[in-house]
């Protein structure tokens, strides 16, 4: 049974630069740790992302930019041919069912492990993530990163550009800078993980240097059209600490106004906060809005409804969902109909692999279908 809404325009059409958006949704980007251990995507993403092609944007998940920059095992990349040639495949299998992808872009910093990416992790300052590290052995405890050089920032911003470039070239309509959660571009933001008494690290107009160039630098590379930027202001995931959220964001976002870009996408966005009004109003362009929905806590049986509803209505122009597209690859008929949703499966979500809680939850039409009978 069914209960159906009253018309909502999270369903209305819209345009993202030349894109043409079928609704608002936009699946957020997931982690799942599902990539080959080379970071190469397989057949099994193509399949997962394929079945989700309904959504009006898909931010495919963090993807790493060179081989440092990796997280925990089972993370894409895509610094080289075999990646790209991966991506492709899942590129060209959401596009036969009509979808549209971004990817996004992640460098995890001093979120690493040797025993991960076979380097030391590298960040603004050599301070270790306060918390264990999953690897392929278990969770591990996390290592001291070397503090970046000047050649060092030099060339992640330029890995950076080249990423975006194999992104297009793997099919992606553009890329999503990762700089929040915790990662390296937030922990060149956050005063507890910069200590830097350079250009790069101090008051804040220096702290959101290295943010600035990367975004420019991507742009650069393959037109700010094809490129968003993600923030999370405020989140202390990854024992982050930042320190003067008030003033880094507006500095952020003033510093990239003029830089044409695809979108903002702000993570646990809440219109209640004076901080999503003034970055709504500071922004010129398309604002992509996650609705807080409660860390750690379960899903909302309207999966984020009404939340992403109340963003729009504040000023948001998409609204990210992420939780609830995993668990319902037809979300968006879903909720246009007010058809109950499939809840999360928490224990498949991450680094267990396999199709079981990541391709198996089942589709309304799967639902309806009827039983064969054995003879």
């Amino acid at each position: 049974m069914t209960n159906a809404p009253a018309d909502s325009g999270l369903f209305d059409p819209a345009r993202l630069g030349p894109l043409h958006l079928p609704n608002r949704l936009v699946m957020a980007p997931l982690t799942r740790n599902r990539a080959a251990a080379d970071g190469v995507p397989g057949p099994l993403m193509a399949t997962y992302y394929a079945q989700r092609a309904s959504a009006g944007l898909i931010i495919a998940e963090a993807t790493t930019p060179n081989a440092v920059g990796q997280t925990y095992p089972g993370i894409p990349a895509i610094h080289g041919a075999a990646h790209v040639a991966g991506w492709r495949r899942v590129t060209d299998a959401v596009r036969a069912e009509g979808g549209r992808m971004f990817l996004q872009l992640q460098h995890g910093g001093r979120v690493g492990h040797p025993d991960n990416s076979g380097l030391t992790p590298i960040a603004p300052s050599p301070v270790p993530l306060p918390e264990t590290i999953h690897t392929p052995t278990g969770r591990q405890e996390a290592v001291t990163p070397r503090e970046m050089t000047r050649a060092d920032i030099e060339t992640t911003v330029a890995d950076f550009a080249a990423a975006a470039r194999n992104a297009i070239e793997a099919g992606f309509e553009g890329v999503e800078v990762h700089a929040a959660n915790g990662h390296l571009l937030h922990q060149f933001l956050a005063a507890n993980t910069n200590h830097r008494t350079d250009a790069y690290g101090g008051p804040v107009p220096r702290r959101i240097r290295f943010v600035v160039e990367v975004v420019r630098a991507v742009a650069a590379a393959i037109g700010p059209a094809r490129v968003g930027l993600r923030i999370s202001p405020g989140n202390t995931v990854n024992g982050i600490e930042e320190g003067a959220t008030g003033d880094i964001y507006p500095a952020l976002v003033e510093a990239l106004a003029d830089s044409r870009l695809a979108y903002l996408h702000l993570v646990f966005a809440d219109p209640g906060r004076p901080l999503f009004h003034e970055l709504r109003r500071a922004w010129p362009g398309t604002l992509i809005a996650n609705p807080a929905l409660g860390r750690g806590e379960p899903l909302p049986h309207d999966g984020g409804r009404r939340a992403g509803e109340r963003l729009l209505a504040a000023g948001a122009d998409l609204i990210a969902l992420g939780r609830a597209f995993l668990a319902n690859p037809d979300l968006v008929e879903r909720l246009r109909i007010g058809a109950p949703l499939n809840q999360v499966r928490d224990e498949y979500a991450m680094y267990t692999g396999g199709a079981t809680g990541y391709t198996d939850y089942p589709t309304l039409a799967a639902a309806d279908a009827p039983v064969a009978q054995m003879n």
